[in-house]
């Protein structure tokens, strides 16, 4: 982690802030994630110029926004924060990376932000490294500081959360937060593997997440899924299929206030995934859904609806083509000075 965040710090650097570059980027991130079967994305976004005005967020954010929009995909977008000034990053929206990141200023400047416009927050805790970094420079945990900050609440979707013990849990089903478990993340970092079943057993509500580009090298929820279930027994309970498919679509969606997400029926978005489970890889599988996480790990969905919108058809995406989105993407960062 050390050596990854000035490295990742660097790159983006080099790469530098603009509109054409912010909506490739996020064309190439929404359209993997279509072809994966990931309708909706909570893009808590961290790279902001440091001098950034009002305006220029705006149109790097709307850059993004309409990137994932003209594909077809559904945006939740988070105004990140990582060692932001304070009066800056609460610009827009509300997600500072964690007390290992950001302070008290940052955390309440963000916090006034979300009671005045109605927004949820969320942020990461409880990573080692976060846990390590708030013991040596505040002498606590982070979350005895996010309690003390006003940063657990209902309100509030906490990521990661590798590094906790069992009064935490139960401090933070008290305090009615949601959590992102990101084992695609989480593993290769070593931070560790989240208590799932402990959180949910506490009655926390449990999204999964990929995590972004710089810590995952891919954008595949299915495949994290199965990666969940297959190392959640080593911190106590292995993980169902159906349970972990729940944490997808309707926990993922829970931690995001949006109930018209992650389900179908009445009052639902009318988001839909059909998978082709007759092939070699479900031959003999007798339960569909658990097969569907546990075999054919790199498995794409044939058909995704968004909203009632058709936006991949047998395997395809119908709102653009992803050899030209991966072709602008790399004529761009060709321009980038090494």
């Amino acid at each position: 982690m050390a050596d990854w965040l000035p490295t990742m710090a660097a790159a983006y650097a080099r790469a530098g802030h603009d509109p054409e570059l912010y909506g490739l980027a996020a064309s190439a991130g929404a359209a993997e994630g279509l072809l994966f079967g990931v309708t909706t994305i909570a893009d808590h976004h961290l790279n902001w110029p440091a001098d950034a005005t009002t305006d220029d967020t705006v149109v790097l954010a709307g850059a993004t926004v309409d990137a994932v929009r003209g594909l077809g995909g559904r945006l939740v977008f988070v105004r990140g924060s990582a060692r932001d000034d304070p009066e800056h990053a609460a610009q827009v929206a509300v997600g500072p990376a964690g007390v290992h990141s950001d302070g008290e200023a940052t955390f309440r400047a963000l916090g006034e932000v979300a009671a005045q416009h109605g927004l949820r927050r969320r942020t990461q805790a409880n990573e080692q490294v976060d846990t390590a970094i708030a013991l040596e420079r505040y002498g606590r945990r982070p979350l005895d500081l996010l309690e003390e900050w006003g940063w657990l609440a209902p309100d509030v979707t906490i990521a990661h959360l590798c590094d906790v013990t069992a009064d935490e849990v139960a401090r933070l089903a008290d305090a009615g937060v949601s959590a992102t478990h990101a084992p695609g993340c989480d593993v290769p970092m070593g931070w560790g593997i989240a208590p799932v079943a402990a959180l949910a057993d506490a009655g926390i509500p449990v999204g999964l997440g990929t995590s972004g580009g710089g810590s995952n090298d891919a954008g595949h929820l299915l495949a994290d899924g199965r990666l969940a279930m297959q190392v959640s027994a080593l911190v106590g309970q292995q993980l169902p299929a159906r349970q972990v498919l729940g944490m997808m679509t309707e926990g993922s969606a829970a931690g995001l206030g949006r109930p018209e997400l992650g389900h179908l029926g009445a009052g639902s978005a009318g988001d839909l995934c059909v998978w082709d489970v007759s092939g070699v890889a479900d031959a003999g599988v007798a339960d569909p859904v658990g097969g569907l996480l546990w075999a054919s790990p790199g498995r794409r969905p044939k058909h995704v609806v968004v909203g009632g919108r058709v936006v991949v058809r047998d395997h395809r995406l119908v709102t653009g083509d992803e050899r030209e989105i991966a072709a602008r993407l790399a004529e761009r960062l060709a321009r980038t000075p090494v």
